[in-house]
């Protein structure tokens, strides 16, 4: 009698774990970049430090490069907020085999699912890597307010200190935007596949309002004003023009 009551538990216990390897299967194939996000090591990557990870067998100076890059990235990314509320995990690869077997593009690097990076070989630098974890920062601060994707896009840009779409000093902007941003992440992909200036013109408007409103101390008290109910147009007003 016991063992036949206990049947139908041991038959259900079976068929979810079935379901379970089948979810974990489909994920890997469909969606190999959240699959090593969370598990690095059955791609194949080793941990080079706390959060940190790369392929296996690198060189003494290629590790110490993936180190720095990280750590100059890191701290760009804390000087701007005044702290870290995030710590995404890296995934960096030195080679196009390495980056597309963890799901990887044509990109430099991708934010994935706002809780890890992942850079490309092209995106084995300060910069991208900054980027990339000024995305993950932001949205750890925004406890699911939302902001248009232009902003996100141009405050990574503005973090990061990104030479190809800003000027050095004074007025850094190397575009003007000329007509109203991409709102959504649809919209953004298609414009700045189309138009690569797009980002320029995103940081163009962000560094003017950054500017215009005391420093970063304005992104940080915005931030915060959205993760408290506030909508994003009541906080984010460009100066008029002048002349």
């Amino acid at each position: 009698m016991r063992q036949r009551k206990g049947r139908p538990w041991r038959i259900a216990g079976a068929a979810i774990a079935v379901l379970l390897t089948a979810a974990v299967v489909v994920t890997a194939i469909a969606f190999p970049s959240v699959a090593a996000t969370t598990c690095p090591g059955c791609y194949g990557l080793e941990r080079l430090q706390p959060g940190a990870y790369a392929e296996p067998g690198l060189p003494p100076a290629r590790r110490r490069q993936v180190s720095e890059v990280v750590e100059q990235a890191n701290q760009r990314v804390r000087d701007f907020f005044g702290g870290r509320k995030s710590s995404p995990d890296l995934l960096v690869c030195l080679s196009d085999d390495c980056y597309r077997r963890i799901g990887g593009g044509g990109e430099r690097g991708i934010a994935v699912l706002n809780r890890a990076v992942m850079l490309s070989p092209r995106g084995v630098d300060p910069v991208i890597a900054s980027h990339e974890m000024t995305h993950v920062e932001l949205h750890a601060r925004l406890n699911g307010a939302e902001v248009p994707q232009w902003f996100d896009e141009g405050l990574a840009v503005l973090v990061s200190d990104d030479p190809r779409y800003l000027a050095p000093t004074g007025d850094r902007c190397l575009v003007d935007p000329r007509q109203p941003l991409p709102v959504t992440l649809d919209e953004w992909l298609r414009a700045a596949s189309a138009d690569p200036r797009t980002y320029a013109q995103a940081a163009c408007q962000v560094s003017r309002w950054v500017g215009a409103n005391g420093g970063k101390e304005a992104v940080r008290t915005l931030v915060e004003r959205l993760s408290a109910g506030q909508a994003f147009p009541d906080i984010f007003r460009m100066p008029a023009a002048t002349g």
